[in-house]
């Protein structure tokens, strides 16, 4: 059986850092989101050097959220000479945002103007199941996968060179640590 998906909405705490209503926490660190990821995501998984001279890179992802590890990786692919040849990323999101409601969160973050543009076209119907963008005349894949995680993960066939496992706290989703 197929389930509906009920689409996250923008909202913020009190120090206007986004946070999630259903999960009753932030989705990033009140002092930076693109530096959480580039420091925990990237940074603690080595990259970019560890995809440098690869030709695929596949990186998974439990929690697409606002999407800034993936426009933080996107970013970084695109500054480095060395990058893979093709670079997928894959994410399990159980409530995604709307192409609305990304465009209202990513105005935050200018540094990715451009990127999260790009993503925010792209960007599909929330309905369930697996969705693939494809950016960089096709050398970046985002392929996005709308169900809970614990539903989707088992059903995905491929290698992953690295992981990004959800920013909110296990106390938020105790069903698997972190279930969205």
């Amino acid at each position: 059986m197929v389930s509906s998906i009920v689409p996250a909405m923008p909202a913020f705490d009190a120090n206007g850092t986004p946070y999630s209503p259903h999960y009753g926490d932030i989705y990033h660190s009140a002092e930076s989101g693109p530096g959480q990821a580039r420091h925990v995501f990237l940074g603690g998984n080595g990259l970019p050097q560890r995809w440098a001279g690869t030709n695929v890179f596949t990186i998974v992802e439990t929690g697409f959220g606002l999407g800034l590890n993936f426009l933080e990786t996107w970013q970084a692919w695109r500054a480095d000479p060395a990058r893979p040849q093709r670079l997928h990323f894959v994410s399990v999101e159980k409530h995604p945002f709307t192409r609305a409601g990304l465009a209202v969160l990513h105005a935050a973050y200018p540094e990715f103007a451009p990127l999260a543009a790009e993503l925010q076209n792209a960007w599909p119907l929330p309905l369930p199941g697996l969705h693939r963008l494809h950016f960089e005349d096709g050398s970046v894949t985002l392929s996005v996968y709308f169900a809970d995680v614990a539903d989707a993960l088992p059903k995905l066939r491929l290698a992953a060179d690295a992981f990004f496992l959800d920013g909110f706290a296990p106390t938020a989703i105790p069903a698997c640590g972190s279930r969205r």
